[in-house]
C-alpha cells in the first residue's frame, strides 16, 4: 500500500475549526502519513491573511514604523489556534525568537516563512506527527534557484525514517543557510516536492474549491466540474487563466509521474479533480475538458504579398519584438499575413518603437494593431477523435454574433485558441459552454 501526501492550503488551516477537519480528514485514509501546510488565511471577509501581515511587519521594521502592533496580531492567531486546542508547547518560546530576529533585521523571505513554520509546528502536535524543518532538507542553488535533485535526495533519506511527518510549505535554505522562499504557488510547490521524495501514489491538494471547472464561474453560472484532466490540459488552461493550481507547483510530480487530485476540505465526500499523465481510455461525458480565457492582447496584423516567398521574414518580425524587449504570445500565419499577439501592458510602452521597427526590417503592405482582444482557449484530449468539434464551435460563435478576430490550433489539436474583441469575451465563452456542455 503507498503513501499519499496531503498540502492543505491557508483557508484549510485559518483556525481551530479547520484544524479539526484536517485531522478528520487524514483520518480517513491511513495512507496520507506527510502533510503539508500553509500559514493561516483569511477566517472571514476583511480577514487577512498571515503570510501579509508578516511581509506588512518586515517591510514597517525595515522603514522604522511600527511593526510591534501587526506582528501582536499574529501572535495572537496562533496563541487562539493553540488554545481551542490545548496545544502550544514551546510557542511562547518560537514567537519570543521569530520577534527577536525581526528586531535584529531578518530579511522578508524569513519573516514571510515564519507563517507556515509556526503552523507546521502546532499541526505536528496536534496529529503527533514529526516536524520537519525544509531549512533542513529543501534546497536553493546560490542563484536563488531551486536544487531540486539535492533536494530530491536528502528529503527523500530523511522521510524514509519518518513513518508521518509534517512538513510546512513555502520555503527552503540558501547554501549558507538562509531561508529562502518559493515565488509563487510556494506551499503547492513544496507539496509537490515531498510527494516526489516519497515516492507518493498520490498528491492531494486540499483547498477550499472541489477542483477545477469547466469555465469560470463568474462567466458561466453552475460550470460543470471536471473529473479528470491531464497535465497537458492542466497547462493549457492554467495559462489561460484557471487559477486553481499554478504549473509550476505541479512540475516535481508530474515528473515523476504522480497523480494529482485538488479536493475541499470543506467538503471531502466530493471527490474533485484528478490530474493525470493519461486519462482513462474510457470516452469522457464531453468532448471538451475545459475553457478558459484572458483579456488585455494586443494583435499586431502584418501584411505583404508573397511574404509566404521572401525567405526569413517571420525572423526579421520576431527580432523586431525580441528588440524591444518582448515576449509573443502567439503566431498565427497565412500566406501573405502574419498576426504576432502580445500582452497589452507589455506593448504599450515601446509601440511605436515596435511598429518603426518591423516596418523597418520587413517593409509590409499594411501594418494594423487591434487592442482591446481576448484569448479563449477550448480544451479537450476528447476533440482529436470528434470530428466536427472546430465546426461547432465557430457555430455556436457565429450564432451568439461574435466576430472572431482570430484563430490558432496547435498541432497537437489539444485545444482551439479564438481571439475576440473584449466586448465579445464573456458572450463567447458561454457560447462555447452551451454547445458542449448544454
Amino acid at each position: 500500500m503507498g503513501n499519499i501526501v496531503a498540502k492543505f492550503g491557508g483557508s484549510s488551516l485559518c483556525d481551530a475549526g479547520q484544524f479539526r477537519k484536517v485531522r478528520d480528514i487524514l483520518r480517513m485514509d491511513p495512507r496520507r502519513v506527510y502533510v503539508v501546510p500553509s500559514a493561516p488565511g483569511r477566517r472571514f471577509d476583511g480577514d487577512d491573511k498571515v503570510t501579509d501581515l508578516l511581509y506588512t511587519v518586515c517591510r514597517r521594521r525595515a522603514a522604522g514604523e511600527d511593526w510591534q502592533t501587526d506582528f501582536a496580531r499574529v501572535e495572537e492567531r496562533y496563541r487562539q489556534i493553540a488554545g481551542e486546542l490545548s496545544l502550544g508547547q514551546g510557542l511562547e518560546r518560537h514567537l519570543c525568537r521569530i520577534r527577536e530576529d525581526i528586531e535584529a533585521g531578518a530579511d522578508e523571505d524569513y519573516c514571510a516563512s515564519r507563517g507556515e513554520y509556526l503552523n507546521g509546528l502546532l499541526l505536528s502536535e496536534y496529529l503527533g506527527f514529526a516536524f520537519l524543518d525544509p531549512q533542513e532538507c529543501i534546497f536553493f542553488t546560490q542563484s536563488g534557484a531551486f536544487d531540486s535533485e539535492h533536494t530530491n535526495e536528502v528529503l527523500s533519506a530523511r522521510l524514509q525514517a519518518l513513518p508521518n511527518a509534517v512538513v510546512p510549505g513555502f520555503y527552503g535554505s540558501m547554501p549558507d543557510g538562509s531561508i529562502r522562499t518559493f515565488s509563487r504557488g510556494g506551499s503547492d510547490i513544496t507539496g509537490a516536492i515531498v510527494a516526489r521524495a516519497a515516492g507518493a501514489d498520490l498528491y492531494e491538494n486540499w483547498t477550499d474549491v472541489s477542483g477545477f471547472l469547466m469555465a469560470d464561474p463568474r462567466i458561466v453560472k453552475d460550470a460543470q466540474p471536471i473529473p479528470c484532466v491531464t497535465y497537458r490540459e492542466l497547462r493549457e488552461l492554467s495559462y489561460m487563466g484557471a487559477t486553481v493550481l499554478h504549473e509550476d507547483s505541479v512540475f516535481p510530480v508530474h515528473r515523476a509521474g504522480i497523480p494529482t487530485c485538488i479536493r475541499n476540505t470543506n467538503h471531502p465526500e466530493h471527490n474533485g479533480t484528478i490530474i493525470t499523465h493519461q486519462a482513462d481510455s474510457e470516452k469522457g461525458q464531453y468532448v471538451i475538458t475545459g475553457i478558459a480565457g484572458r483579456v488585455g492582447f494586443s494583435f499586431i496584423s502584418i501584411e505583404k504579398a508573397m511574404m509566404n516567398a521572401e525567405k526569413g521574414f517571420g525572423r526579421r518580425v520576431l527580432q523586431a519584438v525580441e528588440e524591444c524587449g518582448l515576449s509573443f504570445e502567439h503566431l498565427p500565419t497565412g500566406i501573405d499575413t502574419m498576426c504576432v499577439v502580445l500582452e497589452t501592458a507589455q506593448l504599450t510602452p515601446v509601440r511605436e518603437r515596435v511598429v518603426s521597427r518591423i516596418m523597418e526590417l520587413t517593409a509590409p503592405d499594411t501594418l494594423t494593431i487591434y487592442d482591446d482582444m481576448g484569448l479563449i482557449a477550448t480544451v479537450g484530449r476528447g476533440m482529436v477523435h470528434s470530428p466536427g468539434t472546430a465546426a461547432r464551435l465557430f457555430s455556436a460563435l457565429s450564432q451568439a454574433h461574435v466576430n472572431v478576430r482570430m484563430i490558432d490550433q496547435g498541432s497537437s489539436e489539444l485545444s482551439i485558441l479564438v481571439g475576440v474583441n473584449c466586448c465579445d469575451f464573456e458572450d463567447s465563452i458561454r457560447a462555447i459552454y452551451r454547445e458542449f456542455v448544454r
